[in-house]
């Protein structure tokens, strides 16, 4: 799937955050992914919370993954670990990039690196692995 097809994936399958991401980049195994910082993802203090950051890097693993397997929208994570490293910048959005470490048959590992905008500083790094069901609940 290219940049095109997966944001009218999203916009089909997951219309509660397509509207807060956007797809910057995408090659063969890594996906750059932006979250659209509005309010509604900002903590006390007006920075992004953790809760919206997560979303960012378990969006940006699916949708890297879907660009080498297809439209398979019941591809699951299984496992995610999150490490929070410092505050994002104020007023910024968030630059995800998602990389695939291991395609299985059934299962998928990816690094995320979420940066603020601008800044060049890593706010938070998440892995995760997902389940990639059978080729039969692919949807188009």
């Amino acid at each position: 799937m290219d940049i095109e097809a997966l944001q009218v994936f999203l916009a089909r399958e997951f219309q509660q955050v397509a509207g807060d991401v956007r797809i910057d980049g995408l090659d063969i195994d890594r996906l750059t992914m932006r979250l659209l910082a509005s309010d509604r993802h900002l903590r006390p203090g007006g920075t992004v919370g953790g809760p919206a950051i997560f979303m960012l890097a378990d969006v940006a693993a699916y949708c890297v993954i879907l660009s080498r397997i297809g439209p398979r929208a019941l591809t699951v994570t299984t496992n995610a670990g999150i490490d929070f490293l410092r505050k994002p910048a104020a007023n910024r959005d968030l630059l995800c990039e998602a990389t695939i470490l291991k395609l299985g048959r059934s299962l998928v590992v990816v690094d995320t690196r979420i940066l603020s905008e601008g800044s060049g500083l890593l706010v938070a790094r998440a892995n995760l692995t997902y389940s990639i069901p059978p080729a039969s609940s692919a949807v188009s």
